[in-house]
């Protein structure tokens, strides 16, 4: 049977891809802005385990992270399903490598600004959510599509613990024709595609957040 009868297969495998990698986007999003504005704000012990979380995530391989998720923590009572256990590793890879890009662009807010917000009696969350995230976070767009990117082509890895996604979906498909040069190449060109989509959506998102439309215009006075 030729490899073209099984593109339902690839699209479904596909279709996972871009779930896990987009729900792990959106998770690790929020979980760097929490650790992110943590080691600025959060004062010595709250920025202590900032930093003991992006070290830890940043430091060691997603794939052991991946395979210590799935074997080790049903050892002590913790287990989840393969797509959840998938998601949640990728989002905390993406949290920890988020946060140091939120840190860093926290930090390239100017002094003077900062103290002018002192002077006009801005507590610190009025400081952070009206001077220094509308600022940063045009900075941090840039980062953040990179590490989206890399968050798909890492993605391939949960097909390790069982998730039938593009990769997966593409090695059985592989062991049954036995015609890897035209399964792998078509697989190439589904993660180059979703790729594309990927980066045109971060660039739309780019573009409102310098509009100004994710933060007032006059949250900037």
């Amino acid at each position: 049977m030729s490899w073209t009868a099984y593109l339902p297969m690839l699209w479904q495998g596909a279709t996972v891809t871009m779930t896990i990698t987009l729900a792990a986007i959106v998770c690790g999003a929020a979980l760097a802005f929490v650790f992110g504005i943590l080691r600025v704000e959060g004062g010595p012990i709250l920025s202590a385990v900032a930093l003991c979380y992006t070290e830890v995530f940043r430091g060691t391989s997603l794939f052991v992270q991946l395979f210590w998720f799935y074997y080790a923590l049903p050892l002590v009572g913790l287990s989840f399903d393969p797509i959840t256990t998938g998601i949640l590793v990728l989002a905390a890879h993406v949290g920890g490598y988020g946060a140091e890009i939120v840190r860093g662009a926290l930090a390239s807010v100017s002094v003077q600004q900062l103290e002018a917000a002192r002077a006009l009696n801005f507590n610190r969350a009025q400081t952070l959510f009206r001077i220094s995230l509308p600022q940063a976070i045009v900075e941090m767009m840039p980062a953040f599509g990179n590490l989206a990117i890399e968050t798909l082509k890492l993605s391939s890895l949960v097909s390790l613990i069982s998730i039938a996604d593009l990769t997966f979906a593409a090695q059985s498909i592989r062991n049954i024709t036995l015609d890897s040069a035209s399964i792998y190449s078509i697989t190439l060109v589904c993660y180059f595609a979703m790729s594309l989509v990927l980066m045109a959506a971060v660039r739309v998102i780019e573009h409102f957040v310098r509009r100004g439309d994710v933060f007032p215009r006059s949250a900037h006075s």
